[in-house]
């Protein structure tokens, strides 16, 4: 094992710019010492680069937009250098040094003759690719490839290579498009990352400031100034739980690098350990692996990415927490550096235990008084019940309009679904694989999400620029056995015609119910007459209906002109008049039912997204919305019960209807009584008081009964089950 750490401490010392005979370590292949998930890395390395080998050295002038031949050409061409370089590492085939080299090389006689990419769009262009972030995602792949060969290289051919490719490079990314670099943000991110790599290669302590601390070296900006804006003190970020796997790559890697170059700066320990915790957060966000896809969120994107193969290889071997082991046995990889072989030893010594996912706040913004995303969990294994509340921020350019909004999850799948991004990733056809016009015209809007709309308007009126100035506020979190509750405010989202929403969500057990209720309690009021939407956008087919629904059979109407109104069809209407009015769809071999309380004049629109898309950009899903029109104030409640199964292999169904007889809510002294009855009689209340004094004890009348409770609320039995 002496020989192995010989071996990366030579690579190391390659990537701070001094001599180390990499080529006189013996090989790690031939120590017949490595774990089974490392080999097969290599495995897959060898692979891939043996085909881009046997292709040769392949480096086209710069043409097409994301996904087209030359923007994919230039990605493979990263990752081989990248690979080729640890496969030379890692073997002592002096044929992988040789093919990174010659393709260096081709990269120098190309790079100088560059200039502003052809399909340059609304984006920071970049030089090889169409857009800045690319470009520097490339440098940070490349410098670590060729920091494994360097030395092996002649003074001449590194001349070449370090002036006309990695030096320019840096320069393009920290200088002329020094607008990018001194952001803070994930491009910014890139930036820096790729450009302090480079400096420490070249032992260029300039490159290696202005990275760190920003272009004018204050500190102002910088790769250290993003660790503290864009997390908050619980590790979130900002941009939201797709973009904080993305950013986390460049974070982690570069803070590697730092660790390695700089270990005085402790940058692991910066700020309380910010990086590792925004890894640990950044697996929080997930259910079955896949991102909670709030914002401008792909949707299939999962733990299984490159970026999080790097992170949790790093951070193990920074904490040696066991619960990354099992994150890094379900992704089946890992990345072929000191760390992941560490990783990949410890893996096959022994059982990893289970990554510790459970009810969790975390708060936004970089002292946390942002808002907050509260994850409510309920049971353990990839088909636990968990509840997402998104009190969050705007999350900067790609946020969307959807304060106090929410998802539910259950048996392995979305329930309760958030549309994430319009765009087709890479895919020339799809605008070039750029974000959809339907991106800002239905997925950011308001009332793609599961968030209260008001007069037919998305929250800040769609102006991303206002509503980054405001956020709501978390009143209260609980993670109580029986009653795990989120509950926030936001008094500024309809800043010309002021609407204060308070919406309290909460995961509650109810006697003789296998699983808890969703009990969701939305408080809206205005200063005048208003018509309050508030949709759930659902995965399943529908079941049963407990109200009867005056279907549009002959044509399909839309809903509205705009605010993404203009997207939904409409499949029929119905009144809501009495307590027991449901909805139950059925998904994944399970029912939910969706009850609303009754208030006066409650509409329920059931619809479908898909409206005035000539493009076929769209994906067509159901919704439903509660309307209320003419009202100052309104309040919402409702409940959704998941319950029974249904096998079509054994052809059985149970419990396809639902168990509950009723759900009531009832005003008491500025209080919510939400009281919801089983069939078999009991009665279950959750008792809101709407004060975040944890200490003050309330009470109220319950059908001539005096209930008492203290703090915000409590779960409260009422009776108990009929035999």
């Amino acid at each position: 094992m002496r020989t192995l750490l010989l071996a990366f401490s030579a690579v190391m010392l390659a990537l701070a710019g001094l001599s180390a005979p990499l080529n006189a370590q013996e090989p790690l292949e031939k120590t017949g010492e490595l774990p089974p998930l490392y080999r097969a890395e290599m495995d897959l390395a060898e692979g891939f680069v043996s085909d881009m080998m046997a292709s040769g050295v392949v480096v086209p002038v710069p043409a097409d937009p994301g996904g087209g031949y030359t923007h994919e050409q230039h990605k493979r061409n990263y990752r081989a250098i990248y690979l080729a370089g640890q496969l030379y590492r890692i073997t002592g085939d002096r044929a992988y040094a040789d093919y990174v080299r010659d393709m260096l090389l081709a990269y120098a006689e190309l790079y100088p003759t560059l200039g502003e990419h052809p399909a340059k769009a609304n984006q920071n262009v970049g030089r090889l690719f169409w857009q800045v972030l690319n470009d520097a995602v490339w440098l940070v792949h490349a410098v670590q490839g060729y920091a494994d060969v360097r030395d092996t290289l002649s003074a001449a051919d590194r001349a070449a290579i370090d002036d006309r490719v990695f030096r320019r490079a840096a320069h393009f990314l920290s200088v002329e498009s020094q607008a990018t670099f001194d952001r803070i943000h994930n491009h910014a991110t890139w930036a820096t990352a790729g450009v302090g790599m480079t400096g420490y290669l070249l032992d260029d302590r300039d490159m290696v400031d202005r990275a760190l601390l920003g272009s004018d070296k204050t500190g102002n900006t910088g790769f250290l100034r993003q660790t503290e804006l864009l997390f908050s003190p619980d590790g979130y970020y900002t941009e939201g739980p797709y973009y904080q796997r993305y950013a986390l790559m460049p974070f982690m890697v570069f803070a590697d690098a730092i660790a390695r170059n700089d270990p005085e700066r402790g940058i692991f320990a910066h700020r309380d350990g910010i990086l590792l915790k925004a890894l640990r957060t950044t697996i929080q966000l997930t259910y079955g692996g896949y991102f909670f896809p709030f914002n401008d969120a792909i949707r299939d994107k999962s733990l299984n990415t490159d970026e999080l193969y790097h992170g949790v290889a790093i951070a193990y071997a920074e904490t040696r927490d066991p619960g990354l082991l099992a994150i890094a046995d379900w992704q089946g990889r890992t990345i072929l550096t000191e760390d992941g072989l560490l990783l990949a030893r410890d893996l096959a010594a022994g059982t990893p235990q289970p990554f510790d996912f459970r009810t969790l706040l975390l708060r936004d913004g970089p002292e946390g008084d942002r808002g907050a995303v509260a994850i409510l969990r309920d049971g353990k294994g990839p088909d636990h019940l968990a509840l997402v509340a998104k009190n969050t921020s705007q999350g900067m350019g790609h946020g969307h309009f959807d304060k106090l909004s929410w998802q539910l999850y259950d048996n392995g799948h979305e329930i309760v679904r958030d549309y994430g991004a319009a765009r087709f990733l890479n895919v020339v056809a799809k605008e070039g694989g750029r974000y959809l016009p339907e991106n800002e015209s239905w997925a950011k809007q308001t009332v793609a999400h599961n968030a209260l709309v008001v007069n037919g308007t998305s929250h800040f009126g769609g102006d991303a620029d206002l509503a980054d100035r405001h956020a709501p506020r978390q009143l209260h979190f609980s993670s109580v056995p029986g009653l795990q509750l989120s509950s926030a405010r936001i008094d500024t989202a309809y800043p010309d015609n002021p609407v204060a929403m308070q919406r309290t969500l909460a995961l509650v057990d109810v006697a003789g119910l296998a699983s808890p209720v969703v009990i969701d309690v939305l408080r809206a009021t205005g200063e005048t007459a208003n018509t309050y939407d508030l949709p759930l956008h659902y995965a399943g087919h529908i079941i049963e209906t407990g109200f009867v629904v005056d279907r549009e059979l002959a044509g399909r109407r839309v809903l509205g002109n705009s605010h993404g109104y203009q997207h939904i069809w409409v499949d029929g209407t119905a009144r809501v008049q009495s307590d027991g009015a449901f909805m139950t769809w059925l998904l994944g071999g399970r029912f939910y039912s969706y009850r609303m309380a009754a208030q006066p004049d409650l509409q329920v629109i059931l619809g479908e997204s898909g409206a005035n898309d000539p493009a076929f950009n769209l994906r067509r899903e159901p919704l439903v919305i509660q309307r209320v029109e003419g009202a100052k104030e309104t309040t919402f409640v409702s409940l959704l019960e998941p319950h029974g199964m249904s096998d079509g292999a054994t052809e059985q169904t149970v419990d396809s209807q639902s168990l509950i007889a009723s759900l009531q809510h009832r005003k008491y002294n500025g209080y919510d009584l939400v009281i919801v009855e089983t069939k078999r009689g009991g009665k279950t209340v959750l008792a809101i008081s709407n004060d975040t004094d944890p200490d003050k004890q309330h009470r109220a009348n319950i059908d001539g009964r005096m209930v008492r409770w203290t703090g915000f609320a409590e779960r409260i039995d009422l009776a108990g089950e009929k035999n």
